[in-house]
Formats: structure tokens, sequence, C-alpha cells
């Protein structure tokens, strides 16, 4: 799918979505689909299960499949967002294993109708034992959650001529997004609050854990990917503090070589243990990182 000239849609919904075959179904039927102002693309990135088989299935409902055999969220999202995509007046970004609340969308694109200087609006958790903190926590801190966001297509068009790319091993993409947001692509001095707009009238529902073997292994390793998310942060952080987007490699293994001697595990019987492991997953990338420049 070649990028557009033309003004595009109204709205493209872009759903990410990686080995989600029990979800991807529950998430799709969530989406106003067969509105004729809405575009809805699903971006399934190098999954082994049947989601993309299931998501054919919406072909004749107007979904539209994008698939790529290489797994990685901003990988993808690079290459679907900046590449790929055509040109919409708002974005908004799903995860696959999310479900959203009827008018969500419509709501996101109201939101930064109303706001023009914004450059994105985030929809809010209605689920889980903690929704309500998080809720709190978008709102006051104008953070972004990956199950549903919405970007102005004013955005990303300047996200596109930047030149900026999300490293392509970044976990997740919302952190860095929400920063590029709020400095519109600058440095921290950059800072605007308004920039990013909470958005009440979004939500979305996500399955809840259950608690099995299988299970407990899968959180295992999505608490170890938290982990490398967190020193990931760490090191973009400074970037953004110091020198600005620009200089965000595009790969963060490329610069853990450096920062390891800095990075020690959180003193915290929450993270301790993953901490040790997220750190040792990332001395592995660094020694890939060094024997590919070498």
């Amino acid at each position: 799918m070649a990028a557009s000239n033309t003004e595009g849609t109204p709205i493209l919904i872009c759903v990410l979505a990686h080995n989600e075959e029990c979800l991807i179904g529950a998430c799709l039927d969530s989406l106003p689909l067969g509105d004729p102002s809405i575009a809805v693309a699903v971006v399934v990135n190098g999954s082994t299960d049947g989601t993309a088989a299931i998501v054919r299935r919406y072909e004749s409902r107007g979904v539209r499949l994008v698939e790529y055999s290489e797994g990685g969220k901003a990988r993808s999202w690079n290459r679907f967002m900046l590449d790929e995509a055509p040109r919409a007046e708002t974005f908004v970004f799903v995860d696959g294993d999310a479900r959203l609340l009827p008018g969500s969308v419509e709501a996101l694109a109201r939101c930064l109708r109303d706001h023009p200087g914004a450059n994105a609006a985030a929809g809010m958790p209605r689920n889980g034992r903690r929704a309500a903190e998080y809720r709190q926590l978008l709102c006051k801190d104008g953070g972004l959650f990956g199950d549903l966001y919405a970007l102005s297509g004013a955005f990303v068009e300047r996200l596109r001529a930047s030149g900026l790319r999300l490293p392509e091993d970044l976990v997740g993409d919302d952190s860095l997004i929400g920063a590029l947001a709020h400095t519109d692509l600058g440095g921290d001095a950059d800072w605007d609050d308004a920039r990013v707009i909470a958005c009440e009238g979004a939500g979305f529902l996500c399955e809840p854990n259950t608690i099995h073997p299988a299970s407990l292994r899968m959180q295992s390793k999505r608490m170890v990917s938290y982990a490398v998310r967190h020193f990931q942060n760490r090191m973009i952080s400074a970037i953004m503090r110091e020198t600005g987007p620009h200089d965000i490699p595009s790969r963060m293994a490329d610069i853990y070589e450096a920062w390891l001697p800095r990075l020690r595990p959180r003193l915290s019987p929450v993270w301790y243990w993953f901490d040790r492991r997220a750190l040792a997953r990332m001395r592995a990338a660094a020694v890939r990182a060094r024997a590919r420049g070498s």
C-alpha cells in the first residue's frame, strides 16, 4: 500500500496484532466497521498463529489486512505509519487484544478537533483493578496507553517529514510517541502538556489475566519485557533531555554497552528478579550489536 498524496480518509484505525487469534475477532467487532468515514487496517506482524486468517474474514466489512513476516511492534509501526499508510485527518491506534467501548473512535477524533493545538489524544482503560488509578495518571501526566490512542494527521505528516523513527527494538510505542507529541518533535525543553489530551469519552477493555501454568509463563515474559522497557525509557529520557530526539538510535541495543554499567536492578520485591533478567537480555543484545558493527 503506497503512501497517498491525497487527503485520504477522515479517520484511519490501525490495529497492531501479533499472535492474537484468540482476541482479534472481539477487537474488530468492537470497531465501527462499515462507517464510510472510517478506514481500518490490521497490521499483523510476525504472527505464527491464525490471526491473519481471522482478519481476512473481515475484509468484506472493509477491514484491510497488512501482513509483515517480521515481528516487532515498533518496527511494524514505522513501516506502516511512516512508509505506507495513506493520509488521514486522525489516526487511531488499537492493540489487537483490546476491545473499544462504543463511540471511542469518534470521541478521539472529536477531542483532537476540539483541541487544534494537540498532537495526540489518549483513550482510557475501563476495566482491571488499577483502571481508575491509570485514568488519573493519564489525566495528570498526559501519557498514552498503547491499547488506544490517536494522533492528528498534521502531527503524523510532520513526523514523516522529520525523518524520526522509533528504534526498531523499542519495547512498546506509546512512551516515545507520547514524548514526541508533547514536545512537537523537539527535546524536553519544548514540552507542552496541552499537546496530549486525555479523552474521557474514549475507553477500552483488556482481557483479564487467568491463572494457569501457561499464563504464568507468559506473564513472566511480559514482566521481563516491561523491565527492559523501564531501562529503555531511562535512556530515551536522557537523550530527550540532553540532545533531543534526532539522537535516538535506530536500535536501542546499539547504545546498551555504554549504558549497562550505569543500570542496576530496582530494589523492589516486585521488580528485582525481572530487572535482573532484563539486564541479562540487554547484555546479550549488546554483544550481538557489537558483533554486527565489527
